[in-house]
């Protein structure tokens, strides 16, 4: 048995012990202790300007260390802030632990400043919520932890009051074990061999289950052995190289890319999802099979609860452990008409790279430029759908991005936060004008913080995605155009960073350039024409 502690000392030990080394959120008096247990558990607190843009930062390092996000908020409008990233957190399957400090609860009764149910705030968008109590303070910090790591990730809030969290607490070491890796087995097993052993056009739709899984290498393994294409979700490329001849790249938002993709899904005669999690995924992609007419294997994380698809055989199960037990069924010669190859250049005709400039010559460009081991980050709008399609990924979780909830501007602190955790390779942000201006304040972060990302800016004074749409039905222009373009690079100059306007791909190629060797971040403006993605993406 573990000697006395606080019960805040019990809550951060378990973080550190999960990985957690760094934690983020703007403290408040009913925080402080918590603030104070983490860092001497050896768990660096960073003061962010706004919890929302905190909780993306540490989504950032998540995707790098693989630990779960911590983020500290204070009471009330701490908490209120950082609704949005933890919205984001439970539908982009990122764990997290969401530390927040409230009233004792004699205190609540008869004072009411900023007091309100953190618990029933957070409860419709978390996996799970628990007040602390000293007796049991390690018990709930490994539930917490646990249930935020679960197959299925997500956050999970603990709220602390100011009493408890200074209470002495005994630890009782209760750990749960997580379960063994599960594969399929029996009747179901074998009806799946012999559907892989009889197909001839196998194609899998991989989601980002199979890194929850770490399962990529035994995906790119299987697809080489049945020659099965991959199209992945879009947090899910780079599961398999998107040099590969295989790898069809991301699927879900762009109707261009769909032309290609479902033709070649409907001649498929066995679809394979792996750790796929629709989620992702538009109205074009709700049931574009029917089971009843295409053999498909769903091998999931977590039962069928979305109904966006059917499945002829379904396992919940380990990823790798399924593709294990299939591996050794004989191969056929597949995909005898070559629809592979002709698919994957018909994807390439149709997101050209070769624009003098606009958004695909800025991403083309971008791609060109920046090494190949850069980690990149990606928010909401046109630019994302059409550099989900060009941006080419040699590794897993080489491009993040909100992808469930869409939060505008989350690119920037994803940056930085990729910039933190692996400070050895280039973090590279890409955002609208719109969703620059939402998170501009928080780069005097990564100012005080010494980080180096760098932030491309597509300047079109536009909301681009949200005026196409206007415009295509016929709309009145309406509340999509800002009146003016902004300094956006005289912005980074201000928060502490070095900042370029660049208006064709040579500006653009020496800022980057010289951003790769700068000792601070680099705001990139790149103004580019307004209309760029029509027929682009």
């Amino acid at each position: 048995m573990m000697g006395e502690m606080r019960a805040a000392d019990a809550v951060a030990e378990r973080l550190y012990e999960a990985g957690c080394r760094h934690a983020f959120g703007m403290p408040g008096g009913e925080v402080l202790t918590i603030v104070d247990a983490l860092e001497k558990a050896g768990i660096a607190f960073h003061l962010v300007k706004h919890e929302n843009a905190g909780g993306f930062i540490g989504e950032g390092v998540h995707h790098v260390d693989g630990a779960p996000v911590v983020l500290v908020a204070t009471v009330g409008p701490g908490l209120m802030n950082a609704v949005n990233v933890v919205a984001n957190a439970e539908q982009d399957r990122v764990p997290m632990v969401v530390l927040t400090g409230c009233l004792d609860a004699d205190e609540a009764l008869t004072y009411t400043h900023q007091v309100l149910d953190h618990r029933a705030v957070l409860d419709p968008i978390t996996k799970a919520t628990f007040t602390l109590s000293a007796a049991e303070a390690d018990t709930i910090a490994d539930k917490a932890v646990a249930i935020a790591m679960e197959r299925r990730a997500g956050p999970v809030l603990i709220d602390v009051p100011i009493a408890v969290a200074d209470a002495p607490c005994t630890p009782k070491g209760r750990r749960r074990v997580e379960e063994a890796c599960i594969a399929p087995y029996g009747v179901g097993l074998h009806a799946a061999r012999q559907w892989l052993a009889e197909a001839r056009r196998p194609l899998i739709i991989a989601g980002l289950d199979v890194l929850r899984d770490s399962a990529d290498d035994t995906l790119e393994a299987f697809a080489e052995r049945f020659g099965a294409p991959v199209i992945t979700t879009y947090k899910a490329k780079g599961v398999l190289p998107e040099d590969h001849a295989l790898a069809l790249g991301g699927a879900g938002l762009s109707p261009l890319a769909d032309t290609h993709l479902l033709p070649l899904v409907a001649q498929a005669d066995l679809i394979l999802l792996v750790g796929y999690d629709p989620i992702e995924m538009r109205p074009g992609w709700r049931e574009v099979w029917d089971p009843n007419k295409q053999r498909v294997i769903d091998i999931q994380a977590v039962s069928n609860r979305h109904y966006m698809h059917q499945a002829g055989l379904s396992f919940t199960c380990h990823v790798g452990g399924a593709l294990t037990a299939l591996f050794d069924v004989e191969p056929q010669e597949t995909w005898p008409e070559r629809e592979v190859a002709a698919t994957k250049t018909a994807l390439a005709a149709s997101f050209p790279e070769d624009d003098d400039w606009g958004p695909a010559g800025v991403i083309a460009e971008a791609r060109a430029a920046l090494p190949a081991s850069t980690r990149a980050s990606v928010d909401s709008g046109a630019h994302r759908i059409l550099l989900s399609q060009m941006w080419t990924c040699p590794m897993p979780r080489a491009l993040i991005q909100s992808t469930a909830l869409c939060t505008m501007g989350c690119a920037v602190p994803m940056a930085m936060g990729l910039a933190l955790a692996d400070p050895d390779s280039p973090a590279v942000g890409f955002v609208g004008d719109g969703g620059f201006l939402m998170v501009a304040g928080e780069l005097t972060t990564a100012a005080e913080m010494d980080l180096r990302p760098i932030i491309i800016v597509f300047v079109d004074a536009s909301l681009a995605l949200i005026e196409k749409k206007q415009r295509e039905r016929q709309l009145k222009n309406a509340a999509v155009d800002y009146p003016a373009r902004h300094d956006i690079a005289g912005i980074g100059r201000a928060m502490g960073g070095a900042g370029v306007t660049v208006h064709n791909r040579a500006e653009l190629r020496a800022a980057i350039e010289t951003a790769l060797e700068a000792d601070t971040f680099t705001v990139i403006a790149a103004e580019i024409e307004r209309g760029g993605y029509d027929g682009r993406i």
